[in-house]
């Protein structure tokens, strides 16, 4: 028999031993708890812009750290499709959804209470997107500032010679619109420093769609053949296919891509060097960041960030420049370094108001809509 002594000691070596199990479950179940799923919008996953960066971003991440992974396509364009999807992966296990796209708005209002253990990380909603609805602690919307990226390509062009500009806008939603705003704030401040703003104009239009047809091509072979446009900045979804299409038919034409570095796709299908620059926003870094956290278990909900300049390296900020970018005498890389380096400080600023065009040296036609 054992002493009291003896006994004594031997409970305490079990309730240590069973502690120390408890800890090492906890921590087995905090990393092994979380399955990631996203949910493509009204794309798939090999559209070259939102789905496609934020898949890869998914995969990559979740091969990484052994977390399970998988998404899903909804069979349609509407919310309560989005939303069917959102139900399937919950009833599959998946507790955190990645939903890339202002198109998740109403969908995301809809499901963040219904789903109260599920973590919502949502890329480019912003809260006018929610439809008047708070954002629930479970929810974390990311939006970018557009504006400092479409300045960036606008500055670029115009540095690198380009003095007639054109930008093609999808449908004019907030995020295209500061894109555009951006890119003629860029376009003006390089026209002024180089003392030609009475050279450089910029026709501007929305396409009044996120895809590129007829119409809008021949209103694009209209720009490039009659009036002589020498860049359009392509900016929202497919519409980059009218823009494409119009500058190979021209010698010298180019198209300045949008949200990704879209150099592979553009230049793939209508000639190689037509891309002269793209804006983009790091779908790739956000991915990543949201989704350490959330293993970690420091994910903050509740709240739509926007997501801009973090420091004076280029490539580690939310709003870039691709790396693809046609660098040249008049615009070298070192010469962005510096622009991003002025940006982040507070030397150049620029306006992300997008209640009417901004104030500009240069000449800007604005055009309304195409159709």
């Amino acid at each position: 028999m054992l002493t009291n002594k003896e006994e004594c000691t031997m409970k305490k070596l079990v309730s240590i031993l069973l502690a120390a199990l408890m800890l090492l479950s906890v921590a087995a179940f905090a990393e092994g708890d979380y399955r990631v799923a996203m949910i493509t919008d009204y794309g798939d996953i090999t559209d070259q812009s939102f789905n496609q960066t934020t898949y890869e971003a998914c995969k990559a991440f979740c091969e990484a750290n052994g977390v399970d992974f998988t998404y899903y396509k909804p069979n349609g364009d509407s919310t309560a499709e989005r939303v069917a999807m959102v139900e399937k992966a919950d009833d599959e296990g998946y507790n955190v959804i990645v939903m890339p796209g202002y198109a998740f708005g109403e969908t995301i209002a809809e499901v963040q209470e219904e789903y109260p253990d599920t973590t919502f990380i949502a890329l480019d909603v912003s809260e006018g997107d929610l439809g008047g609805a708070a954002v629930a602690d479970n929810v974390y919307c990311a939006v970018y500032k557009e504006e400092l990226c479409g300045y960036m390509a606008g500055y670029a062009a115009v540095k690198l010679g380009y003095t007639h500009l054109g930008f093609l806008g999808g449908m004019a939603v907030p995020a295209v619109v500061r894109y555009g705003f951006g890119f003629v704030q860029g376009a003006n401040a390089a026209a002024e420093e180089l003392g030609n703003a009475g050279d450089v104009t910029v026709e501007y239009v929305y396409g009044n769609q996120f895809y590129g047809d007829a119409d809008i091509t021949a209103y694009m072979d209209n720009w490039y053949q009659n009036l002589g446009v020498q860049a359009v900045f392509a900016c929202g979804g497919g519409i980059f296919t009218s823009a494409g299409e119009a500058a190979a038919k021209v010698d010298g034409g180019k198209v300045i891509g949008v949200d990704v570095d879209q150099a592979a796709t553009i230049d793939g299908l209508y000639g190689e060097g037509i891309t002269v620059t793209s804006a983009m926003k790091g779908l790739a870094a956000t991915v990543e960041t949201l989704l350490t956290k959330t293993v970690a278990g420091e994910f903050e909900g509740g709240k739509v960030e926007a997501l801009g300049l973090v420091g004076e390296d280029p490539a580690a900020n939310y709003v870039q420049l691709a790396g693809s970018t046609q660098f040249g005498d008049g615009f070298t890389e070192d010469d962005y370094k510096a622009l991003v380096a002025a940006m982040f400080n507070g030397d150049v600023t620029v306006s992300d108001a997008i209640d009417a065009m901004p104030e500009t040296s240069i000449t800007v036609n604005d055009l309304g809509t195409v159709k």
